[in-house]
């Protein structure tokens, strides 16, 4: 199952769901993230504590959504996305028409650099038991409206 990741500048709650979902996911999953204006860069402190926390991070970049609807992408199984403004934005066609989420967790890159390391964990923490309650779940064999249902239960998980 190919899961897509969207926020707007794809540096750091996107990244990190992302890495989350490959790392947990253990090759039942493979995630990408995008963001329909991407800062071009990953978040600094997203590096530091996904690398802390032993994730593989050689492969994170900010990256347009448009990749993943041009011809020869991956078709997504679902698209979740983690900021408002994403959410509320007119996202491409996506192939193969995914179940789509919206997992709101606040934005960690708008803190000040001083509190960092406490935004980043608070959004890491929020977003790892919404990857692991979706990762119990027999997702592959549900319907579109049961995973569509579930998927917005586990975006109310705080």
């Amino acid at each position: 199952m190919n899961i897509l990741v969207l926020c707007t500048g794809n540096s750091a709650r996107s990244i990190l769901l992302e890495s989350l979902f490959n790392t947990l996911g253990a090759g039942r999953v493979r995630a990408y993230s995008a963001g329909s204006n991407p800062t071009g860069k990953v978040h600094p402190q997203s590096l530091v504590l996904l690398e802390e926390l032993g994730h593989d991070t050689s492969g994170a970049r900010s990256k347009s959504w448009d990749e993943f609807a041009a011809e020869g992408a991956p078709e997504m199984d679902m698209v979740i996305t983690v900021c408002a403004s994403a959410a509320g934005e007119t996202c491409p066609v996506w192939p193969g028409a995914p179940v789509r989420a919206h997992w709101g967790v606040k934005d960690p890159a708008a803190a000040a650099q001083p509190d960092w390391d406490a935004a980043f964990r608070a959004a890491y923490a929020t977003l790892e038991q919404r990857a692991k309650a979706l990762l119990e779940m027999p997702f592959e064999t549900m319907s579109p409206a049961d995973l569509s249902q579930q998927l917005k239960r586990i975006g109310e998980i705080a």
